[in-house]
């Protein structure tokens, strides 16, 4: 069985945004997806983050919360977007039942069905030759298939991370930071499920280590996660699948406003959450637009 990409839409309710004045011309507004978590595994997730509970920069300067509330509702929209790298294809055939396993235990208001989407390397190149996934995650940021604009966008990417475009580690990888501008721009939460590639030519501890790295750095910048068990290949998906769902379960929608450069930009944000017993994955970058506009 044979998947090159598979989306999956769950029904939603829109973001609700305090708006500022739009005379306020030297501020702007931004939103992320949260997920809030118990700090200890086995613990009942927290049911009773408040809006007081939190603290927002960006850029280092104090950011005011206007809006903090959980996806709870039977309403709420979820777009989602698996994306496979095209030199592992091959060696995941054990791992399509995990995969399918997941689509078909999603809450009874997901609507799924598969998207065929051009392999996770350069269009037109052979498998796994010269390939990026972080050029795909910026085309698919660009050309999100989803028609809500109101959706949260949760890709996961099943790729090693090598970046044979700069294939030594460089924490201001070019292409790895447009990756992160786009997904940013596009309001995408990013999760990477760590699988070497078999079809590149990459299959060195090093360059695993450099894979590894960079999908770090592009979940902590979305507020996602990474998703690995050392150099090895995980012998299922099912644990980072439920672990997935369980965090698709405990996500809140966070709205503020804060001092804008000038224009619409992507800028550092720095949440920070003062609940006891509670742990957070928020976004360290937010796109910034001017107040009143979407």
């Amino acid at each position: 069985m044979k998947y090159a990409g598979m989306a999956v839409l769950m029904s939603a309710a829109a973001l609700l945004l305090t708006e500022v004045p739009i005379s306020a011309q030297s501020m702007g507004h931004g939103q992320a997806v949260v997920t809030v978590l118990p700090k200890s595994e086995g613990q009942p997730v927290p049911s009773s983050v408040t809006q007081q509970d939190l603290s927002v920069k960006v850029n280092g300067k104090n950011a005011k919360v206007t809006h903090w509330a959980p996806f709870q509702t039977p309403n709420n929209q979820i777009e989602l977007v698996l994306l496979i790298d095209s030199a592992s294809r091959s060696s995941l055939g054990r791992q399509m039942n995990d995969i399918a396993q997941f689509v078909s235990t999603l809450p009874p208001n997901v609507k799924a069905h598969e998207l065929i989407l051009k392999n996770l390397h350069l269009p037109g190149g052979p498998a796994g030759g010269e390939a990026s996934p972080y050029f795909c995650l910026s085309d698919l940021a660009k050309r999100w298939p989803g028609q809500d604009p109101a959706a949260r966008r949760e890709v996961v990417m099943v790729t090693d991370g090598v970046d044979d475009y700069e294939r030594r580690f460089d924490p201001e990888d070019p292409y790895v930071h447009a990756a992160i501008n786009d997904a940013t721009r596009a309001r995408l939460v990013v999760y990477s499920i760590y699988w070497v590639s078999e079809g590149r030519m990459s299959g060195t501890e090093y360059a695993n280590n450099t894979g590894q790295n960079l999908l770090e750095q592009v979940a902590q910048a979305t507020g996602g996660k990474n998703f690995w068990q050392g150099m090895g290949n995980p012998v299922s998906f099912q644990p980072y699948f439920e672990e997935l769902s369980r965090r698709l379960r405990n996500q809140y929608e966070l709205a503020f406003t804060g001092p804008l450069n000038g224009k619409p930009d992507v800028d550092e944000m720095k949440l920070q959450l003062h609940a006891p017993g509670t742990e957070i994955d928020a976004p360290q970058r937010v796109f910034m637009v001017p107040a009143g506009q979407n």
